[in-house]
Formats: structure tokens, sequence, C-alpha cells
């Protein structure tokens, strides 16, 4: 079982945050010039961004920094770093540029900015599109020519267990202890009840290697154990959450719901 692919550079959702009417409308403008972006939606504060990034699951965000009843940071707080698409801050204010990178932003308009300079970061948007792309397709290719070389094997090709690095000493973690998988950065996050255990390699990597009877990827930055699925929330605007029996919940993409409810038993 394979997740629902990421759209391709050739087609990219954009949702753009500013609380000014002409800053969203210039920025509108801007992109109406590039190719490859298919949709865009806009916001005006913290919790409408929250909302549609949530139901929208847009590739792109443009954020300002400042707006009424928080801050961009605030949008990334509440959605969490690794559940953040391809992420450019827009403000006025060059204060926030320290905490953008370091939230792994591919790029920081500085207001006033030139038609060039939006170019110029747009740019690197359709990279970090493309590496991600790439990256993904790269691992899948390696894992089709491992599965060919065991090519009738049974299900023990599954992951049974995990080695987890640490200082001077190599943790196991049994994959039947594992209820999520969060994407951080590089690495995968596994928990594990109230422990957490971090892997250098991709999620996708991870759910090629996983068995899907048990586990499913339910947004490009979270898998979660079937067996651990408490109930399903339905919020506002079509959007989804798991709520897992340890407590934790985690947003799931609308392109994943419909075979999630299937995949736990929905007749």
């Amino acid at each position: 079982m394979s997740s629902a692919p990421r759209p391709s550079t050739a087609s990219l959702r954009v949702l753009l945050v500013d609380d000014e009417p002409l800053a969203r409308q210039r920025l509108h403008d801007l992109l109406e010039d590039q190719p490859d972006v298919s949709d865009v939606v806009a916001a005006e504060d913290v919790d409408e961004a929250v909302r549609l990034i949530r139901e929208t699951d847009p590739d792109v965000v443009l954020l300002d920094m400042q707006m009424p009843g928080g801050t961009g940071l605030d949008v990334v707080r509440q959605i969490g770093v690794g559940f953040m698409p391809i992420t450019v801050f827009v403000t006025a204010h060059d204060e926030y540029a320290v905490q953008a990178f370091e939230l792994a932003a591919a790029d920081y308009l500085l207001k006033p900015f030139s038609d060039e300079r939006f170019e110029a970061a747009f740019r690197r948007v359709r990279e970090r599109a493309e590496m991600e792309d790439m990256g993904s397709l790269r691992e899948q290719l390696k894992l089709v020519l491992e599965a060919g070389a065991t090519d009738g094997a049974d299900d023990t090709s599954y992951l049974k267990r995990i080695a987890v690095q640490g200082r001077g000493r190599m943790l196991v973690v049994s994959v039947e202890e594992i209820d999520h998988i969060v994407a951080n950065g590089v690495y995968a996050e596994l928990h594990t009840g109230r422990e957490s255990h971090l892997v250098r390699t991709s999620l996708s990597t991870l759910e090629a290697r996983l068995d899907p009877q048990r586990f499913f990827r339910i947004h490009r930055s979270a898998i979660v154990s079937l067996d651990e699925v408490e109930m399903l929330i339905r919020e506002g605007g079509g959007s989804c959450l798991v709520q897992l029996k340890g407590g934790a919940r985690l947003p799931v993409s609308r392109s994943r719901r419909e075979e999630l409810e299937l995949r736990l038993g929905r007749l």
C-alpha cells in the first residue's frame, strides 16, 4: 500500500496569509504569473490560516509574521513544524528572520520586496518541492529493486524491529510497540507510549517497510498504527483528526481520509 503522492511541482496549491488586503492582492498577482500554481486561497489571521492549512492541505504557504491575534510563528506552533507545508515567511520586520530559518522556511521575504526577489523565493519553493519529489522517487526505486531481489518471499520482509542509535548505545525498538511516527526534519520520530526515538530516515522509506495491515499513512508527515486508533474527530470544513488510545491527536489529509475509514472497518 502506498500513500497518495504529493502534487508534482507542475501543480502547486498555495495559501496566502496576510491581514493587509493590498499585500494579499500583490502576492496573488505575482502568483498568477507562475505557470505551476494551480490554486490560490487566502487567510487574514492566525485562526483562519490554521483552519485552511488543515482543511485544504496546501503545498505552499506564504505566511505573514504579524497579524491580528498572533504571528506566523503561532501558526507553525499550532500546525506543528513537521506538518507545515513548504513555507515562505513574509513580513516588514526583520527581527523574525532567524526564527524563520530555524523553522526550516524555504525563504524569507522582507517587505517591501521587488518582483525579482519574489521570483527568487519561488524558485527556492520549486527546488524544495522537487527535492521532496525526487527523494521519494529514489526511495521508491530502491524499494522496488529490493523487492525484486526477494521476490517470492513471505511477509517477513516487513520490519519487525528498528535500531535506534543513542549516545554510545543502540536501542532496539519493536515495531509492535509503535503507536505513531511523525516527520521531524530529516528524521522520523517513533512514538511508543510515553517515549519517542529519532531515526535518520524518511517516512516514505518506513511506510514501504511496515506491514500495511497494521500501519497507515494518514498525512505526508504522519503514520499511525491502526490498532491504536481510538476515534476519528471530524471538524468544520471537512478536516479530520485521528485520536490515538494514548491521547495523541494527529491531522488526517483529505485525500487519505476515506481510505483510512475503510481500513478502520467502515461498511
